[in-house]
């Protein structure tokens, strides 16, 4: 009677969980799909409530497309992601490298000089940012885009816990077979540490495709915008063109889809390592 008390008492608990996280993934992906199928309604079928369209149509996406120079812009969104989140990852690499490697005077101080940066809201720094762009003439350019965020405090903090954890006893036989720290580094302790890198590269490459504040804040021109700011131009004060927005935000969206999709082991494997949930 015990058993059978348990497991029933166990059956409940776990079709409880289950309900929950069958209602927390509808809540998740449900937006997504009322995006995708908003934007293949037509005009009179955008405000009703049905499920699917009565008449599918792609004028959305033909007058998204020919509204804003949206290839040029998923091409700036690429480039700008991936040049940012190479540049992260190289300056995060050494720095961690720096502090676990070497215990110099100070290095304490600076480490959490480097953590007080991460909790500083980005709305703060932006017009300081801004003011020195404009000083070098990188306003309305890639480079402006890129520069001010080649350096992730939170991706120095996460590869400092990963290189910490690595073994000594590796560095320091490498070091006695006359290897230098650049060698130790790349050789010895970059393969071994492969997976943490390539989780915190795509955490950073995600964030960096949904920016949206500083691309709007750096660029005047379309063409040399990333697509976040181009979803703006579909929305003013006097009307918002839904079906246009929808099937533009659905084409934004498909590359980081695409990559979650094919890397999604390692996107729940950088959450799990790094301790966010």
């Amino acid at each position: 009677m015990r058993t059978s008390s348990f497991g029933s008492k166990l059956s409940v608990s776990t079709v409880c969980k289950h309900a929950v996280l069958i209602a927390l993934g509808f809540l998740a992906i449900f937006p997504l799909y009322w995006m995708i199928v908003t934007s293949l309604k037509s005009d009179g079928e955008i405000f009703n409530s049905s499920l699917l369209p009565h008449h599918w149509t792609l004028d959305h996406y033909k007058m998204a497309w020919d509204s804003i120079p949206m290839a040029r812009m998923l091409g700036n969104s690429i480039g700008v992601s991936l040049l940012q989140t190479v540049c992260q990852v190289v300056t995060s690499i050494l720095a961690a490298y720096a502090f676990t490697r070497w215990d110099f005077r100070g290095s304490s101080l600076i480490y959490g000089l480097i953590g007080l940066t991460w909790l500083v809201p980005f709305q703060v720094i932006m017009i300081p940012n801004y003011v020195v762009i404009s000083d070098f003439g990188w306003r309305d350019t890639l480079t402006g885009l890129i520069v001010p965020n080649v350096v992730s405090a939170f991706a120095v903090m996460q590869l400092y816990n990963a290189f910490k954890s690595f073994p000594k006893a590796l560095i320091e036989a490498a070091r006695l077979d006359g290897a230098s720290d650049w060698s130790i580094l790349w050789r010895t302790v970059f393969p071994n540490l492969k997976a943490s890198i390539a989780s915190i590269g795509i955490l950073l490459f995600i964030t960096s495709w949904n920016d949206y504040f500083w691309p709007l804040l750096v660029t005047t021109k379309m063409e040399h915008s990333t697509i976040q700011k181009g979803l703006q131009m579909f929305m003013s004060s006097e009307m918002n063109l839904w079906g246009p927005l929808m099937a533009a935000t659905t084409i934004a969206s498909l590359p980081v889809l695409i990559l979650y999709l094919l890397l999604q082991r390692q996107i729940i494997d950088s959450f799990v390592k790094g301790g966010l949930r």
